[in-house]
């Protein structure tokens, strides 16, 4: 007997009881269903949630690779054992199989660990509350290792999850009724729980039971986390990064959030499949560049100086905030989250500038958390619903004076 037939068996065999919900989602997630539709009128369409999370992974996948070459690599690079890639994207420095295995083996423990405890989660409540097994998990079990440092210790990744996956979704009661995303409330929850793992400037050794900022002792450490581009700014410091490497990726950073270049071409699949709203996504990165030209206008006026603490970032090319930080990666892969965001189009042009003006606003002014695209996102999800209320409520009026007006 098949596999597909055995789980049809058992479907049929647990119908009406607890498990049923356990073994109707891992029979949907790997065979169609069997049961069609036969009479009446029914909407027939190939996409479902299913399908639509699906999407969603595969554009992350090439960050989730680039992002174990690139641990492997921002090690070996720290202990001295490579020189810095110059020979551009299809360096022979950066796609070594060395490279790989050591971001490999310390990257898939976080995937297990948020799908596991995430998952686990998600089917505790369909079997207490009786109702299917949503897929909706499938996209924030992957996002949250790509957002996190790659040294966070196993058990504080676990406890987040839990809680934004309680907290931040089932509560409000499941898949699309969630008002904020949850892979951000998982890392919001990280952030402000344990700062110090955030930080980016860390140096790890397996199992994340050292922790020092001595580099130069990292000769027999198992990795290495460096300071982040935006670490060092917020400090005054010089960038010792080309723009090139900002682009590519070959840079410290969170798991899936340096290659500017794949995000890019991430949001370009998800524009395509007609998932990803491209209104938001260009909108955010309007809402930054605007920020940013605000900012580099007021250093150029002389109001800020070299001696101010926000001189830093305030400074930086408004062109550079776009390939730096979490900004592209939240931007394409949160900013639209479907259930979160604006879904008027004219909402998603004001929701998708907020978030881009916010961000750099949070980057800017705020030196001991440069990364403002979180908070922003996270912001703009609760505004979210407002936005479209206002929307709808405007076209409803301009609809009753064209009508007023055939009227009268």
């Amino acid at each position: 007997m098949s596999l597909k037939n055995r789980l049809h068996v058992l479907k049929r065999k647990y119908r009406g009881s607890k498990m049923a919900p356990a073994f109707n989602a891992i029979h949907t997630f790997l065979y169609l269903p069997n049961e069609t539709t036969h009479n009446g009128t029914h909407i027939k369409a190939a996409d479902d949630l299913k399908r639509t999370m699906n999407t969603v992974i595969m554009a992350m996948v090439p960050c989730l690779i680039f992002g174990m070459f690139n641990a492997g690599y921002q090690h070996n690079l720290a202990v001295g054992d490579i020189q810095a890639v110059t020979s551009g994207f299809f360096s022979s420095e950066f796609w070594t199989l060395d490279n790989f295995f050591i971001g490999f083996w310390k990257i898939i423990p976080l995937v297990i660990v948020s799908y596991g405890v995430g998952l686990g989660i998600e089917f505790l409540f369909a079997i207490i509350k009786k109702h299917e097994v949503e897929e909706g998990y499938l996209v924030t079990g992957m996002l949250v290792p790509l957002i996190v440092p790659v040294d966070i210790p196993l058990w504080m990744l676990a406890v987040a999850v839990a809680f934004g996956v309680v907290i931040g979704k089932e509560v409000f009661g499941g898949t699309g009724m969630n008002i904020l995303n949850p892979a951000l409330t998982i890392r919001a929850f990280l952030f402000f729980a344990y700062p110090t793992w955030m930080s980016g400037d860390k140096v790890w050794v397996e199992g994340a039971v050292q922790r020092t900022k001595d580099i130069a002792a990292g000769a027999n450490l198992d990795a290495i986390s460096g300071e982040t581009i935006l670490g060092t700014l917020a400090q005054g410091k010089h960038v010792a990064y080309s723009t090139w490497d900002m682009f590519l990726g070959f840079i410290p950073g969170s798991v899936g959030e340096t290659s500017t270049l794949l995000i890019i071409l991430g949001g370009l699949f998800l524009i395509f499949t007609k998932i990803g709203s491209w209104r938001i996504m260009l909108s955010s990165a309007l809402g930054a560049i605007a920020m940013g030209l605000i900012f580099n206008q007021i250093v150029d006026a002389g109001v800020i100086t070299e001696t101010s603490k926000f001189y830093g970032l305030m400074s930086t090319p408004f062109w550079e905030h776009l390939i730096i930080g979490g900004f592209a990666f939240g931007t394409v892969f949160m900013a639209t989250d479907p259930v979160t965001a604006s879904q008027t189009n004219k909402g998603k042009w004001i929701y998708g500038f907020f978030v881009g003006f916010i961000s750099i606003l949070i980057r800017v002014f705020n030196p001991a958390y440069p990364e403002g695209v979180m908070l922003a996102i996270l912001l703009m999800n609760v505004f979210a619903p407002t936005i479209d209320h206002y929307v709808v409520q405007g076209n409803v009026k301009q609809r009753m004076k064209r009508l007023k007006a055939k009227t009268a």
